[in-house]
């Protein structure tokens, strides 16, 4: 069975004979921050569902997500199983951000939105932690940032005063501050509210 969203796409590829017409989207993006258990990847889902219901197509992106194929990788690491959260931190900083190149991960998710702006409405990234990474962004068209505290997360002290989890501390030029302090309902009546005016 092919995917509900390929399925468009591979029609448009046999109906132009072989020729795809690539036509630029100019999808909005949204950049998510907040501190490890703020409920990130929860607010993407929840921006993703919003917008399938009125029928636009959206991708959730991750500045993480090459640093857990390495964990993958590298320690067998499954997704199903807890976080290898230390590991993470000192590859993406320790290693790539100090010793390959400071822009590594931010090089690779604006290839990906590069690609993904001739298919999708609209991209998310949940997971900004660096300020470079929501300022990296404004180049586009339309973005939109939101900031979700909340006090809910399990880390050690060490953890805690990493500079992933510190790196927007002293940052506040965000679109959007939700308080996640709540219900997952008023969660989503939130980020509802922000879609609506986004799209007015």
């Amino acid at each position: 069975m092919v995917p509900r969203i390929i399925a468009p796409i591979i029609g448009l590829f046999i109906f132009l004979g072989g020729y795809m017409e690539f036509v630029n989207h100019k999808p909005i993006i949204y950049v998510i921050s907040g501190k490890s258990g703020s409920g990130k990847s929860k607010s993407a889902e929840i921006i993703k569902d919003i917008y399938y219901k009125k029928n636009k197509k959206s991708i959730v992106l991750s500045y993480a997500s090459s640093l857990k194929e390495y964990a993958k990788n590298i320690l067998s690491w499954n997704e199903e199983e807890e976080k290898p959260r230390e590991f993470l931190q000192q590859v993406g900083v320790e290693l790539i951000k100090n010793k390959i190149d400071d822009k590594f991960l931010i090089k690779r998710v604006l290839q990906d939105i590069k690609v993904y702006s001739y298919f999708y409405d609209v991209i998310i990234i949940s997971d900004a932690r660096f300020v470079e990474e929501i300022e990296c962004l404004k180049g586009f068209d339309k973005v939109v940032s939101i900031h979700i505290n909340s006090n809910n997360n399990n880390l050690t002290e060490k953890q805690k005063y990493h500079s992933t989890e510190t790196g927007l501390d002293n940052y506040n030029d965000y679109d959007y501050i939700i308080d996640n302090t709540s219900t997952i309902y008023n969660l989503k009546e939130e980020l509802e509210r922000i879609v609506g005016e986004v799209n007015e």
